[in-house]
């Protein structure tokens, strides 16, 4: 199968470069993967699962926001988190999710729901990438 070259950026840096076979990623419109000599492209991030496929196998990782990008065969993904699955700390993911519906649960306030939304939303996408370890 043919290869792109894949970057992946977070604020804390570089969380991944290499040649890809594929990439498929979660957008705020759905899934969507992308392969070699796939045509330029650009799409927003949602909270969910992404899986690189690279020599064949397949690594799963946890992605909240940002953006992708396809340019002249070249993948880049800005994430504001971007987590193997390998890297998760399944119980600290775990006490986050309850943390965050005790939160739901107790507030009034719309912003702190709001952000504790999103949090439980990044919780359970962390924890279900670690099923894929």
């Amino acid at each position: 199968m043919k290869e792109f070259h894949l970057q992946i950026v977070t604020p804390d840096g570089l969380a991944y470069e290499g040649m890809v076979e594929s990439l498929l990623v979660r957008s705020n419109d759905g899934d969507i993967e992308f392969l070699a000599n796939h045509i330029d492209y650009i799409t927003t991030l949602g909270i969910g699962k992404a899986r690189i496929r690279e020599n064949g196998k397949d690594r799963y990782a946890s992605v909240s926001g940002g953006f992708v990008t396809i340019s002249e065969g070249t993948a880049t993904l800005i994430a504001i988190t971007f987590e193997f699955a390998e890297n998760i700390d399944l119980e600290r993911a775990k006490m986050a999710k309850q943390k965050a519906k005790d939160i739901l649960s107790s507030s009034t306030d719309s912003k702190t729901i709001e952000i504790a939304k999103l949090k439980l939303q990044r919780a359970i996408s962390r924890i279900k990438v670690c099923e894929y370890k």
